[in-house]
């Protein structure tokens, strides 16, 4: 089968071919495939490329044409405008020409008049636009600046790292975003605002965020203890806090307190250690701090240590002794043990006593250089470690060994560092012996850094090696950095700043930690404003009570435009959580204002409630504005924002739920309330206010069919003339009419117009609605017809089919046409065209 197939296909090719070659009109093709499809390709392009503005130009025609629209003759008309010609210089005429010259002049000087005006009027708008995108890319940058975290590459560092929890795990989810440990901070800033609104003596507010501290909290517990004992220091009087920072007194004083927190808490181990292991301590003796060093040396040196020197007391080492004692802050029984050992001490006793009655615990310039001579030529190379580190103490000497034999941990390096550190400049000193503070903190922030103490793991040790040497801004931007601890460093902040510790930033544009230009060396200062910002943003749109009690601690603060922050925030809170009522109070249906949370804070609440009213004016919300002016008490700006509502709703169908009859009752409300309190505002807003709420009324009744009483109500505003005589008047009296009213005029023709042409038709017996034009109201001028009342009341504009009557409604509207023709204010040309129309259908 298949065989016999292809032999019939072959057969009726070839009987094909033989076909195709008889008839000599075709031409032989000799071209392939691709060949013919290429040729096609050209022939294509060029009939495009000829007939491309000829396809357009009827594409055109035929969409323009189905509007009725005539291509050609627009085309015309377009290209015989010209613009060139309307201000260029008119052409000089002949010298003897006095009349041509003198035209020529006066249309010359009018037109480099306009010339110029229309240049200092781009100029001026071009600069205004200047001004405002420079406004709005300050705010731009304030809003990206609060966004990020951290400074420098830190805020771009976006990789996850596991941390440890040092807090106790988030409550269940609810309306609130405060966790619980942010919870009971926000109640405790609450109890201290709530104190210092009150006048009540001002409560210690490290004692308040100590008390946050959870019981199984170690950290916690330490960290606000560390902080507590800083911050107790004496302040000398200066004008700002960096006078009091950098004030010689002042840091002696931070570093005794940081040395005696190390001390305390190192004895607080030793207790601990001992009383762990009391079986290998052999606790025993007299209590006190010798008998707790020597129960901690059998544990900590339970066997001999090869290369101590100087025999022992009691059987432990004379200088690992005398170092411990020190290190737990108990020099008397350090002096003990040197009382004891004396003999094999030489001259150490005397410096020793020197040392520890000493104010300072720094020995007189003539003692120290002896000590540090006899340290350089016997004990520099000495085998026993807590013998040279006692000397390098007692002399701050040899500032470059770190003394790791015997300091293993950071405390005990910062507790012997701190030791070293001196602040008199004898000028006597060598720089291998000399350790300021300002060398010690550069050292720990900026050489050893967050990597050497592998912060991810311990961020507390890097917070407390940070704190602990008065580089407060610095410890609090790094735990802020941590999103666990982020509540505990912006409490500890608002501590510092409450005791006037705290460096802030001149600018809230400036990075969270910065330093500025004309602080001295290695003086960091923290973004206060945006630290607190920062931390409020994520509960200010569900708990703005919280957020206004952080917010209060910026009262004093001014933004960059003198501005003050607590008035920005609040509006700014305000307005994005849309709590007017909640935050700034309502007004009760007397008039009377019901207070909100901001009355806590201030007993003249006006200046507050009108900033954020004005924010939200600024913002377009109209609406909200206006009751915030209201609760303010200040009609003016009320009754302004009202007209402003009310003039685009005027002409439009009330319908239940709509925004007309929202606006309409909220406006009425207004009304009632200030003509029953008496309060009026100025006499141009105020008039314009009750004519908008008239209008509203005569459109009310006129998109309800009551074309008698809505004609009545416009015939009482005498808004537009109903008579020739009246014409002249009433186009005066419009020129005092606001632009809310303006807006509105068309409508106001238009409905008169259509409730003549009702009443017209009403007389002659038609049916207002069987014209073969039926006149359509405002809102759907392309649908809805007039929908009048079939039983109208017999009166002034009742069903009376006299001549006069008919005359006098012709009149009426023929006083409506001239009245628009002839008001200074340009109509819509379909407003004139209906109006005509009508008028003519009259007629």
């Amino acid at each position: 089968m298949d065989t016999e197939g292809f032999g019939e296909l072959l057969q009726q090719a070839e009987q094909l071919a033989a076909e195709t070659e008889g008839i000599s009109e075709l031409p032989h093709v000799e071209r392939n495939l691709q060949e013919i499809q290429q040729a096609g390709e050209r022939l294509r392009s060029r009939t495009l490329t000829r007939t491309s503005q000829e396809t357009a130009d009827v594409k055109a025609s035929v969409l323009l044409g189905s509007r009725g629209l005539d291509i050609s003759h627009i085309s015309q008309r377009l290209e015989s405008l010209s613009a060139v010609t309307t201000f260029e210089p008119l052409e000089p005429v002949k010298d003897t020409d006095i009349q041509g010259f003198l035209k020529n002049e006066k249309d010359n000087a009018l037109l480099s008049a306009i010339e110029e005006s229309r240049k200092r009027t781009f100029a001026m708008a071009e600069e205004y636009h200047r001004e405002s995108m420079l406004v709005e890319w300050e705010q731009v940058k304030q809003r990206i600046l609060h966004t990020l975290l951290a400074s420098g590459e830190d805020a771009l560092d976006f990789t996850q790292e596991n941390e440890p929890s040092y807090t106790g795990e988030l409550g269940p989810p609810g309306r609130s975003s405060l966790d619980s440990m942010e919870m009971v901070y926000a109640r405790q800033i609450y109890i201290y605002n709530e104190k210092i609104v009150n006048g009540h003596l001002q409560p210690n507010l490290v004692d308040l965020c100590a008390a946050v501290a959870e019981l199984d909290d170690k950290n916690i517990s330490e960290m606000w203890a560390m902080v507590k004992q800083m911050t107790d220091v004496t302040l000398v009087p200066a004008s700002d806090a960096l006078k009091v920072r950098t004030n010689m007194e002042v840091r002696m004083e931070f570093v005794r307190q940081a040395l005696q927190y190390l001390e305390q808490s190192y004895k607080n181990y030793t207790f601990v250690t001992v009383f762990g292991n009391l079986h290998q301590a052999q606790l025993g003796g007299v209590p006190g701090t010798f008998q707790l060093v020597c129960s901690f040396l059998n544990i900590k040196l339970p066997a001999p240590v090869p290369g101590l020197q100087d025999g022992e007391v009691e059987g432990r080492p004379v200088w690992a002794l005398i170092y411990y004692c020190m290190r737990c802050g108990d020099l008397t029984a350090a002096m003990h043990v040197v009382k004891r050992a004396q003999h094999q001490l030489g001259e150490f006793k005397t410096w020793f006593q020197e040392y520890m009655h000493s104010k300072d615990r720094r020995l007189s310039p003539a003692t120290e250089n002896k000590l540090r001579l006899h340290y350089r030529r016997a004990l520099r190379n000495n085998t026993d470690p807590y013998k040279r580190a006692v000397y390098c103490i007692i002399g701050r000497c040899d500032i470059t060994d770190n003394q790791s034999e015997v300091a293993d941990k950071t405390e005990d390096y910062l507790w012997l560092k701190l030791n070293q550190v001196c602040f008199d400049d004898d000028g006597a000193s060598s720089p291998q012996d000399r350790l300021t503070l300002s060398q010690f903190q550069k050292q720990l922030l900026e050489d050893y850094g967050e990597s050497h103490f592998a912060v991810n793991q311990q961020p507390f040790l890097y917070f407390q090696v940070l704190f602990l040497t008065a580089q407060f801004e610095a410890a609090i931007a790094f735990l802020f950095r941590m999103e666990r601890l982020r509540c505990h460093a912006v409490h500890v902040a608002l501590v510092m700043f409450e005791l006037k510790l705290l460096l802030k930033s001149s600018g809230q544009s400036a990075q969270l930690l910065s330093h500025e230009a004309g602080d001295p060396p290695g003086v960091r200062r923290l973004n206060f404003v945006r630290l607190l910002m920062l931390y409020t943003r994520k509960f200010e749109s569900t708990d703005p009570r919280e957020a206004l009690q952080y917010f209060y601690f910026l009262r004093n603060e001014k933004d960059s435009q003198g501005e003050n922050m607590f008035l920005r925030c609040v509006s700014e809170i305000v307005i994005e959580s849309r709590e007017f009522d909640m935050i700034l109070g309502k007004l009760e249906n007397d008039g009377s204002r019901k207070p909100g949370v901001i009355d806590k804070f201030t007993s003249d609440t006006k200046p507050i409630i009108n900033k954020v009213a004005s924010a939200a004016e600024n913002k377009g919300l109209f609406e909200e504005a206006a009751k915030l002016y209201d609760l303010a008490k200040n009609p003016d700006k009320v009754l302004e924002l009202m007209n402003k509502l009310l003039s685009p709703v005027i002409p439009q169908i009330s319908t239940p739920q709509s925004n007309k009859e929202r606006l309409k009752n909220m406006a009425h409300s207004i009304a009632e309330r200030y003509k029953a309190q008496g309060i009026s505002a100025k006499k141009s807003i105020d008039s314009t206010f009750y004519l908008l709420l008239d209008l509203i009324t005569f459109f009310d009744e006129y998109h309800a069919g009551h074309v008698d009483r809505a004609f009545d109500i416009i015939e009482r505003l005498k808004l537009v003339p109903l008579s020739q005589d009246c014409v002249e008047e009433r186009v005066a009296a419009f020129r005092n009419f606001s632009d809310e009213i303006r807006h509105n005029l068309s409508e106001v023709l238009l409905a008169t117009m259509n409730i003549l042409f009702t009443q017209y038709k009403r007389m002659k017996g038609t049916s207002p609605t069987t014209p073969t034009r039926p006149q359509r109201v405002m809102e759907d001028r392309d649908s809805a017809e007039i929908a009048v009342s079939p039983d109208c009341s017999a009166g002034n504009h009742g069903c009376n089919n006299s001549p006069d009557s008919d005359a006098h409604l012709r009149s009426q509207a023929r006083a409506l046409i001239t009245f628009a023709g002839m008001i200074p204010y340009r109509t819509s040309g379909d407003t004139n065209a209906r109006l005509v129309q009508m008028e003519v259908l009259m007629n």
